[in-house]
Parts: C-alpha cells; structure tokens; sequence
C-alpha cells in the first residue's frame, strides 16, 4: 500500500513542487493551502507524514502541530521553515513535530527526513500493539501470570531476545528464573540450536572447570578421553550459567576472557577454540553484596548483566496466586488422575494471606500435596509447610497498607477507624443523580469526589485507592461475601478482585 502524505502550505508552486518529489517516491500525496483545510483531511484520513509550512494564513504553526496531535497522535510531522524562523521551529518540535527543514528545501535531506519519521511511527505503533498484546496475557511462552509485574517482564523479553547481549536475571529462589530464560532463547533468532544449561552450585568445584571448557585425554588423573564442555556445547545457541554467584573466584577471569575474545582452551590443552553463544546468567544473590563479599568479580559483573531482568517475588504480584493455583490444579489432578476440580474459599483465602517465601516453587508443591491428600472435588485446606491452621488477617487501621497484620485464631479481629475523612457529607448531592445514564452518574460521582477534596490539604492521601477500597468493601458487603459475585458485580476477573482484597486487607471484612 502506498504511503499517504499531506503537504501544508499557501504558496502553490511550492505544493506542486513537492507533490511531484513525493509522487515520484509512490506516495500517495494530498495537499491544501490553508490549515483548516488540512484538519479536516487529518481527521478523515490517517496519514503517514504531515510536511506544513510554519508560517499559515490561518493558523499558527506550533498550534497546528498540536491539534494535528490532538487527532492523530502517531502521524509524524515535518516544519517547513524560511529565514530567520529556526527558534519557532524548534518550539513547533517540542510541540511535537519530528523535524524542521528550512527553505529552499534540499529534497534528497528531506526524503530521508520522511523515511525517518515513517520508520519511527511504525515503531511506535508496534511498541503499542505489543504492549496491547501483552496486557492481556495470562501467560508467555510457559510463564504463568497476568500482573502488571510479569506484564513488564514479558516486554523486557519481547525488546531483547533477538539481541544477543548478555543477560543477568535476578530473583529470589523459586521465582522462575530458568523458565524466562527459556522464554528468551525460544523467542531468539538462536532458538533452532542448543540452549544448554548449567547450574554452577551443583558441579563439584574440582570439575566444573572441565565440566565448562572440556578436557583433553591424559589432562589430569581419570581424564581417559576428550571431552567437549557446555561451553562448546552451546556453540551457535544459548548458555544459561545458573546461580553464576556460585562459580569458583578463580575460574570466574576465564569465563570473562570466553566472553570478551570469544575463544576458551579446554582443560590440558593450549590450542585456542572459537565459540559463538548467547550468555543468560541467573542468581538469587544481590550481585553487589556478592561483589563486596569477593565472591564475584566485579569485571565479570559488569560483562554479564548487559541486560538485567528482575523477577518480582511471589508476594509482589498476589493477583497472580489463583491463577497459578489452577494451573498446578490442572497440572496434579492429570498426572495422579484425581477428580479434583477447584478450590474451596478457605484455600483460596490460605493462599493469599500466605507470604510464600519459598515463592512459585513452594506453592506448586502446596497445590501437588493439596491433590494427592484431597478427599472431594475441590481442595478444602492447603497443607502449607509451617502453616497448621487457616490465618486470619486482620484489618489494619490504613486501608492502603499492603502488610496483612496476621493474628491467631483466637485473638480479637482488629476493627477499621479510618482518619478523619477527606471527603465531607455530600447526601444532598448524591440524591439528585438517580436519573442519570450510567456514564454520566459516574462522571458526576466523580465531579462530586474532586469537589469536595479540600484544597488547604498538602497531604491528601491516594484518592484512587480510597475509592477502590470503598467500592470492593461495597461489592463484597452487597454479595453477601461471595467472591465471585462481587467480582461479576464489578465486571472483574475473580483473580483480579483477590488482588485488591489483599491490598486492601478486606479479607475479613
């Protein structure tokens, strides 16, 4: 398909002129002498660039910019500048055009300006289509979750897995660190060769030298025969070194040189070997303690973690619990052929008021013990490893406190006080809006919320999350505590409404 330009400008041998120049490049060219003209072709048609004079009969140029903005954000524009009027075209580009050119316009520069700019928009259209893509993703080659916290992760991976720069990731212990490595090299251009993974803690420091590089025959007592090593192994696809903290001090430079010079000798022998693979390097140490402690070298440090990829622990993204519950659900109940089929509130409420501090791990094998004791259809109680009992969490005196205070069975359920409220007595207001449609009801249940925050107050606390307390404390007092009423009330998925239960200590309520 042809590309669609729109030319600006009031002098009309000038929009001939390049009318001409852009056909001749197969665009598909409309042009109009005046901006108003031209608003009316932007908001009809979506162009790929927008070339317009600064200097309009009827509209200022920085103001033409905006309102072009206004109706199509992605279109780039170019300024077509005279004489002496360089300081507006640079203000026009902070109101959002791509470039100026001034006049008399050199066309092969300004060809080039174009291809930019188009290049540009198209990016940005698949940067937001992706990211549309992955926003409504419970899942990611493998990866189970749809929080905003494994949303990010999985566009991290999307912007970097056909690079083969060095990857570090970081995460606590049962997080998933090997399954995102998984995903980069699946979704890289390396993803038809080997992907070869090591975990360094696990080799025995006398052998994970000739375990990495490979040994030749007669290199050393045992030696009966030429090795080929990981390293060679992973030649033309992936190496993931996991727990890369654990490595041994001493062979750490010889890893660094396989790195920079891309060439390791095999244990016993002096002849050089050529190597080409990606590097993935996981820990769950904090890099820079491992540093200061002399455990990793520092050199090595900054070689590896070109990109660094951080996994939230599982207490970070609890809107990700059921989700992963009924995966592991599913998963158990094939494997040991049980007729377990879901969850009863009792266990999902275990689930979210457990901190899993052994994080993903931990509660797959929760759910796998809870398929193999369960005596129904569903799993009453989750036999959690240093939980005995159900918890009970009570309501902390700030709704927005994400730390459940956890009290025993027996001891007296905290009740709520909130602050003094921001928000004074509005009944009189309320009463006159049930004759409103529903858009309109809530814009002016809105307009009333805003109205009546004081404005001499600098400490307003978060507005937002006072309203969404109120109204998951509302849905859930209207649905009788049903869970999944209150979620259907509130046109939320059920996983979505345990999030904000949790982040709002509603699980009592």
């Amino acid at each position: 398909m042809k590309k669609r330009a729109l030319i600006i400008d009031d002098d009309q041998s000038t929009l001939d002129l390049m009318k001409f120049q852009l056909e001749a490049e197969d665009f598909f060219v409309i042009t109009s002498d005046n901006g108003s003209k031209a608003l009316d072709f932007i908001k009809e048609l979506e162009f790929d660039i927008i070339l317009t004079d600064l200097n309009l009969p009827d509209i200022n140029g920085i103001e033409m910019v905006k309102k072009t903005k206004e109706i199509s954000p992605n279109t780039e524009i170019i300024m077509i500048t005279g004489f002496g009027s360089i300081e507006k075209a640079v203000e026009a580009a902070k109101a959002g055009a791509f470039h100026y050119v001034e006049k008399p316009v050199d066309f092969d520069e300004l060809i080039l300006l174009i291809h930019r700019a188009i290049e540009r928009k198209t990016q940005t259209l698949e940067i937001e289509k992706l990211r549309g893509k992955l926003s409504s993703r419970n899942s990611y080659v493998g990866i189970i979750g749809g929080s905003k916290a494994m949303q990010n992760v999985y566009e991290m991976i999307e912007s970097v897995a056909d690079s083969d720069a060095n990857i570090l990731i970081l995460g606590e212990s049962g997080t998933g660190k090997e399954l995102i490595a998984n995903a980069i090299h699946f979704k890289s251009l390396r993803a038809k060769k080997d992907f070869v993974k090591v975990n360094c803690a696990a080799l025995p420091k006398d052998l994970i030298e000739s375990e990495l590089f490979g040994h030749i025959k007669g290199s050393f007592t045992g030696a009966a025969k030429d090795k080929l090593g990981f390293i060679a192994k992973a030649n033309g696809g992936s190496l993931m070194l996991d727990e890369i903290g654990e490595m041994p001090i001493e062979l750490q430079p010889k890893l660094l040189r396989v790195l920079q010079e891309r060439i390791y000798y095999a244990v016993g022998s002096d002849k050089p070997q050529q190597v080409d693979f990606r590097l993935i390097s996981a820990t769950n140490r904090n890099p820079y303690e491992a540093i200061s402690e002399g455990i990793l070298r520092e050199d090595l440090f900054y070689r590896i973690n070109t990109i660094e990829i951080h996994i939230p622990p599982l207490r970070e993204r609890m809107d990700d619990v059921p989700m992963l519950a009924e995966h592991f659900l599913k998963q158990y109940a094939e494997k040991y052929r049980r007729e377990v089929t879901g969850f009863s509130q009792q266990a999902y409420d275990q689930m979210l008021n457990y901190g899993w501090r052994g994080n993903i791990r931990e509660l797959q094998h929760s759910i796998e013990r809870g398929v193999l004791l369960s005596k129904g259809k569903n799993i009453e109680f989750l036999s959690i490893q240093g939980q005995s009992q159900p918890v009970s969490v009570a309501v902390s005196a700030t709704p927005s406190s994400n730390q459940p205070t956890v009290v025993s069975p027996t001891e007296d359920k905290q009740e709520f006080k909130p602050t003094a409220s921001v928000f004074p007595s509005s009944t009189n207001q309320f009463e006159s809006l049930a004759h409103l449609s529903e858009s309109n009801f809530f814009e002016e249940i809105g307009k009333i919320i805003v109205d009546n925050i004081p404005t001499d107050n600098p400490e307003t606390e978060d507005v937002f999350n006072k309203i969404e307390y109120g109204v998951v404390l509302a849905a859930l007092r209207k649905a009788k505590q049903n869970k999944q009423a209150a979620a259907n009330l509130l046109g939320v998925y059920r996983p979505r409404l345990y999030g904000m239960i949790k982040r709002h200590n509603l699980e009592n309520e």
